[in-house]
């Protein structure tokens, strides 16, 4: 059995266009070419009906069909366009190193440059490895944190002179920076020095002369240094201001908003939105995504202003008895085992530990009972 012949167009056209100049019979072009009598008579009929197609400026099926591609391939490449920013926009208050988590390096389809581009990344800031704290800077802030927690008030000149008095050969330079580094600042009321960020919304101290008087009244935040054998972490707590118990908690590596955010969402979750929400101004806590979350559940925001010096002294307390009964005595290795431990100590201080200005009763048993008068 014989193989049926392709035959291209070019072809096709040359042995229609020799049928139709009349020079040859069908017999002899069949002879000629090898083709049956019955295509060439199929391919003339071709060419007679759509020759005047090409002059009329008429659209073809297969124009119509090519255009009708075209208009959807561009329609997708339109909807593609959107999704990718919306995606790229949506992302936008993630911090850095959350970003810098969702690239995928083994990805088969997109390279790490694409990768970092649609997620608004800088590329250096994938590859970049951020230095570890020398052995002996990593001793001196856990000095610094035993001291802060000791006397709250001392600043760079005096905890750097305290230090030296310790036989410490440090600088007011190296104090300020480890200082910054671990997020810690004098306790004392002082005149407005900090430069506010334009692009972060103030919102004013609701607090002032209000009795709290019950649960979920008004909560309260704070960020703090937790040293480790190696390294370091910190700990944001949210907090009951009536009752001093811990709604909830979260460790992080490093002080960006997301830990706080995942806090404050888990607090929620559990216990109902409070009716005021008083922080600090740190950066994390006037940041839009932790400021959208407070307004989505209806908490009114509050934040401590110049005077309000004492407002965070419940959560400091909670610091202190944290550190000294838990930190401090265990040095952990890892951030599982900080985890686990510091878990552990809250559970602890939430359930077991009765307070005396609670009339003797555990933060969490407190807020519950209060909960249910107000029920």
């Amino acid at each position: 059995m014989s193989k049926r012949k392709n035959h291209a167009p070019a072809f096709k056209a040359k042995v229609a266009l020799a049928a139709l100049s009349g020079e040859k019979t069908i017999a002899q072009l069949s002879a000629e070419h090898g083709v049956h009598q019955t295509l060439i008579n199929k391919w003339l009929k071709q060419l007679k009906s759509e020759a005047a197609e090409i002059f009329s400026g008429a659209k073809t099926s297969k124009d119509v069909n090519a255009e009708k591609q075209l208009h959807d391939l561009h329609a997708k490449i339109g909807q593609l366009t959107v999704e990718r920013d919306f995606f790229s926009q949506s992302l936008r208050p993630l911090s850095a190193s959350r970003r810098r988590e969702k690239i995928e390096p083994e990805h088969t389809a997109l390279s790490i440059n694409r990768e970092c581009m649609l997620l608004g990344l800088n590329r250096a800031t994938y590859y970049y490895k951020a230095k570890e704290e020398s052995s002996c800077n990593l001793m001196l802030m856990q000095e610094i944190d035993r001291i802060f927690m000791e006397w709250p008030f001392f600043g760079v000149r005096q905890m750097r002179r305290h230090l030296r008095s310790l036989g410490h050969c440090v600088g007011d330079k190296r104090v300020r920076r480890l200082m910054r580094l671990m997020g810690i600042m004098a306790v004392y009321q002082k005149p407005r020095t900090s430069i506010q960020n334009p692009m972060h919304k103030k919102y004013p101290y609701l607090l002032r002369d209000v009795v709290i008087e019950k649960s979920n009244q008004a909560w309260c935040t704070d960020i703090t240094y937790i040293p480790m054998r190696k390294g370091f972490l910190y700990l944001v707590a949210i907090m009951d201001w009536h009752s001093r118990a811990v709604l909830s908690w979260r460790l992080s590596n490093s002080m960006d908003t997301d830990f706080c955010v995942a806090a404050l969402e888990e607090a929620l979750d559990k216990y109902g939105p409070p009716e005021i929400f008083n922080t600090d101004q740190g950066s994390q806590f006037t940041s839009y995504a932790f400021i959208k979350v407070l307004q989505e559940r209806g908490s009114r925001i509050s934040m401590d202003g110049r005077g309000r010096w004492m407002d965070n002294v419940f959560i400091e307390r909670l610091w202190r008895s944290l550190k000294y009964e838990n930190v401090y005595l265990n040095a952990y290795e890892t951030g599982s085992e900080a985890r686990a431990g510091i878990g552990k100590w809250l559970e602890f201080y939430n359930t077991v530990r009765p307070h005396s200005s609670l009339m003797d009763k555990t933060p969490g048993q407190f807020y519950q009972d209060n909960l249910q008068k107000a029920a």
